[in-house]
């Protein structure tokens, strides 16, 4: 019998950048605490970014 291929959904692997995001929010969270504000900002910026490419792939993912 012919088997037909199955697809394979694109987050294979979890949510990589999503992950990272959350763990940059914490650092940021734990330097402000602290009082490393410098460090905190940088932190939420990555995180920030990492936010807006999950939704990007997200929302790609979502037309394909």
């Amino acid at each position: 019998m012919l088997e037909l291929p199955t697809a394979t959904p694109l987050q294979v692997g979890g949510g990589g950048f999503l992950y990272w995001a959350v763990i940059f929010f914490i650092l940021a969270i734990v330097a402000a605490a602290v009082g490393a504000r410098g460090v905190a900002g940088i932190s939420m910026e990555i995180a920030r970014i990492f936010v807006l490419i999950f939704i990007i792939l997200a929302v790609v993912a979502l037309l394909l």
